[in-house]
C-alpha cells in the first residue's frame, strides 16, 4: 500500500469533512478484529473512517440519525456513523459522556453491525 495518500472509499470522496477542528474528542479509540481485517483487505486506513466521523460527516446514516448526532456533537450523547466499505457496512460508534465537557468522550469503537 502506498504511504504517501490515505485510500478513501470511492463513495465518500466528495463528503470528506477534515478541514477545522473535530466537532469533539473521540477518547480511547478500538476496532474489532474483523473491522480491521477488512479494511485492511481494500486498503482503507481506519483514520479515514475515524476523521469522516469527527468532522461531522456521519456516513450512510439516515436523515433522523444525523439530526440526533449533530444535536449529541452539541449535548454530549451517543454519536453513531455507518460507512459502507466494499459492501460491508461499517459501524463508528462514539459514546455518550456522562456529565462534564460535551465535546469530550469516553471511547470510539469501529464495528461491524452485527458485532454490536
Amino acid at each position: 500500500m502506498s504511504t504517501d495518500r490515505v485510500p478513501v472509499p470511492d463513495q465518500h470522496i466528495e463528503t470528506v469533512k477534515t478541514s477545522g477542528r473535530p466537532l469533539f474528542d473521540m477518547g480511547q479509540v478500538v476496532a474489532t478484529p474483523t473491522v480491521l481485517a477488512h479494511l485492511d483487505k481494500h486498503g482503507v486506513y481506519p483514520s479515514v473512517l475515524l476523521n469522516q466521523h469527527c468532522h461531522g460527516d456521519w456516513g450512510v446514516v439516515d436523515a433522523h440519525d444525523a439530526k440526533c448526532n449533530d444535536e449529541a456533537t452539541r449535548n454530549g450523547g451517543r454519536i453513531l456513523s455507518a460507512y459502507d466499505v466494499e459492501g460491508t457496512r461499517i459501524w463508528v460508534i462514539t459514546e455518550a459522556e456522562t456529565g462534564g465537557d460535551n465535546r469530550a468522550r469516553a471511547s470510539t469503537c469501529l464495528l461491524l453491525p452485527s458485532e454490536y
